[in-house]
């Protein structure tokens, strides 16, 4: 490993424990139309910036709504949770000040909505420990892809081989392999299932933040 001189979280799953959220949404969502909800379909969307989300489920359900309304809907349905109770996951604060009292610079790589990830950041403090905010909408492709990890790295001049990326699904890691940096796959619960694949291709898989505190840095 490169000496490490960015830390590169992503959002939901990761540092917040938000997913429960979104697998509200998608049940809900779906079966207020008569559509049950498979695990092909939320292994599907995970991953997928907003607009691309939306635009699959139109198409694979045939929805008569537009891509527009169905965001909408969506949104609405987040907003206030993400506002008032979604919470970080244990040691995350901690981390993140422990970072940037070393020098290590931080950004947040996101498929979010910044209509959710600003409310969340500020209610629960840490919108202060982050150098930037890049989105996959930004970078033109989801996280399958290095692009929103080189464009990350590029927002903190800070070259790819310098940084460390947090994920907690497979196609994160994947990605920010491609990019060239050091990965850390994070437990979470909705991404219990790929936690052999996140084993075998992370440089390192972590269950709680509290293990990075533990490290030299």
């Amino acid at each position: 490993m490169e000496q490490i001189k960015a830390a590169i979280f992503d959002l939901d799953g990761t540092i917040i424990d938000s997913m429960y959220v979104w697998e509200k949404i998608d049940r809900d969502f779906l079966m207020q139309r008569g559509i049950p909800v498979t695990k092909e379909y939320t292994d599907t969307v995970r991953g997928m910036y907003f607009e691309t989300a939306a635009q699959y489920t139109k198409e694979t359900y045939g929805l008569t709504e537009s891509i527009e309304q169905i965001m909408s809907v969506w949104l609405s349905m987040a907003e206030y949770e993400y506002a008032h109770h979604v919470r970080l996951k244990p040691f995350v604060r901690e981390y993140l000040i422990r970072l940037r009292n070393n020098g290590i610079r931080t950004a947040l790589a996101t498929s979010s909505n910044p209509r959710l990830l600003e409310p969340v950041l500020k209610n629960n403090r840490i919108d202060h420990l982050f150098d930037a905010v890049c989105y996959t909408s930004e970078a033109g492709r989801n996280k399958s892809f290095p692009d929103v990890y080189l464009y990350t790295a590029d927002q903190l001049g800070v070259a790819p081989q310098h940084c460390m990326v947090f994920e907690d699904i497979p196609e994160g890691i994947h990605g920010a392999a491609l990019a060239g940096m050091y990965t850390v796959a994070v437990y979470d619960r909705a991404s219990e299932g790929d936690s052999v694949y996140l084993k075998q291709h992370a440089d390192r898989y972590i269950i709680t933040f509290s293990e990075m505190l533990e490290e030299i840095i």
